[in-house]
């Protein structure tokens, strides 16, 4: 089996552990603890999650390095190979039992991103990509949606855990598009708001302060699903920058403009 097969193949199956442990625990009293600030959670299914998908991917990948939310970085044996990991995206959601979450997995390969899954445990959901290939639901080929105005079209963000405290908090920028934008929602999970982009149940998202492995696994469904991700100022993309913003491609310019008319608050 080739080396991108087979990621592929340990991303999808890492991502449905994760989920599995996320089921099991769903509802149950679990140790919740703060880390920055009272709205940036970690819980026990975190690390738990977290473990089982570095797990599952030692097993194949001993050699392979990995960037991880919880417990952070370890570098490659050998090759440049990393794995970027988020074991429970939306664990604000998770904690409060707001059923809107999942797990995401990402392979870099050389600086680019060239595996992703993102798994939604309540809906059974598996969005998965790889480079050159195409993205896919539950293994049918998914793409981003054909509506071209900003106003026919829904949206989505988030807010950062330093809302409080931040000048690029997000409040200008979202009353901008409220103004302008069919509507807007805040699901709570950034890889699933990507997702639901590269479907076409969304048309665009933006979101600022966001890490890679809120990011990586996303953006590459999206892209390969035929929609446009960029930084919010329409510079090219990198999960190693805290923005972006993901489109269908047709609105594209429309959210950048939006955006620019804003202005970053600072």
């Amino acid at each position: 089996m080739k080396e991108m097969d087979l990621a592929l193949k340990t991303a999808i199956h890492a991502a449905r552990l994760a989920g599995g442990i996320q089921r099991d625990y769903a509802g149950k009293n679990i140790n919740v603890t703060s880390k920055n600030t009272r709205s940036d959670l970690v819980t026990e299914v975190d690390i738990k999650c977290e473990e089982a998908i570095i797990s599952a991917i030692k097993e194949v990948f001993p050699d392979h390095g990995a960037l991880a939310e919880e417990k952070g970085e370890y570098a490659a044996a050998s090759g440049n190979r990393r794995w970027i990991i988020d074991p429970l995206d939306g664990t604000v959601n998770y904690a409060h039992g707001f059923p809107v979450y999942c797990s995401s997995v990402a392979l870099e390969a050389d600086g680019e991103v060239v595996v992703g899954a993102v798994y939604d445990p309540v809906r059974d959901e598996m969005f998965h990509a790889f480079l050159g290939g195409g993205a896919w639901l539950n293994g049918k080929q998914i793409h981003a949606s054909t509506t071209a105005q900003l106003g026919d079209s829904l949206l989505a963000t988030g807010f950062p855990y330093t809302i409080r405290t931040e000048a690029l908090n997000n409040l200008r920028q979202f009353s901008a598009f409220a103004m302008r934008a069919q509507a807007i929602r805040r699901p709570g999970a950034a890889a699933l708001d990507l997702c639901y982009v590269a479907c076409g149940r969304l048309e665009g998202f933006w979101e600022f302060h966001l890490k890679p492995w809120d990011m990586a696994a996303g953006a590459l469904i999206v892209t390969e699903a035929g929609g446009t991700v960029s930084s919010d100022l329409g510079a090219s993309f990198s999960v190693y920058k805290p923005a972006v913003v993901a489109s269908n491609g047709h609105i594209h310019h429309q959210m950048i403009d939006t955006l620019e008319e804003a202005g970053r608050g600072e």
